[in-house]
């Protein structure tokens, strides 16, 4: 597969053509060769690159974390303990997201219990989310 357009490219990986641009622009992919009339032209080892990058932003990598693992990638020899860090980096963090969402959840799940129901003007949740009023000092 070569000789992409930038929107073949973007569909056969799912991502948007204006992400594929700024993906060069910040340079995790390479600006690729243009053609006689001026579209931009992938090859396959651009779809593969994309596809990676594509993967690992569902995972949650951040673009620094991406671009350390792509220059990594590039020397097959290498060690890949710097790897292993980031990938452990990034499933602690997910590890405390997930915290923050099930303690999120209990606490709006608390809400929606004291709901006794009836008007707006004794609903419950509406009470739990509005700013604490303080006094005038």
């Amino acid at each position: 597969m070569s000789d992409l357009k930038i929107g073949d490219l973007a569909r056969a990986t799912g991502t948007g053509v204006e992400t594929v641009r700024w993906y060069e622009k910040v340079g995790l992919l390479a600006r690729p060769p243009r053609t006689a009339s001026n579209y931009r032209s992938y090859g396959h080892s651009d779809l593969m690159r994309l596809s990676f990058i594509r993967r690992a932003r569902d995972l949650g990598f951040s673009i620094d974390q991406i671009r350390t693992m792509l220059d990594l990638s590039d020397d097959r020899s290498r060690d890949c303990a710097t790897i292993d860090a980031i990938a452990s980096e990034n499933l602690t963090e997910i590890d405390r997201k997930i915290a923050d969402l099930t303690a999120l959840r209990g606490e709006l799940a608390n809400m929606v219990v004291s709901c006794r129901g009836g008007s707006v003007a004794d609903c419950r949740i509406l009470e739990a989310l509005a700013p604490v009023q303080r006094s005038p000092a």
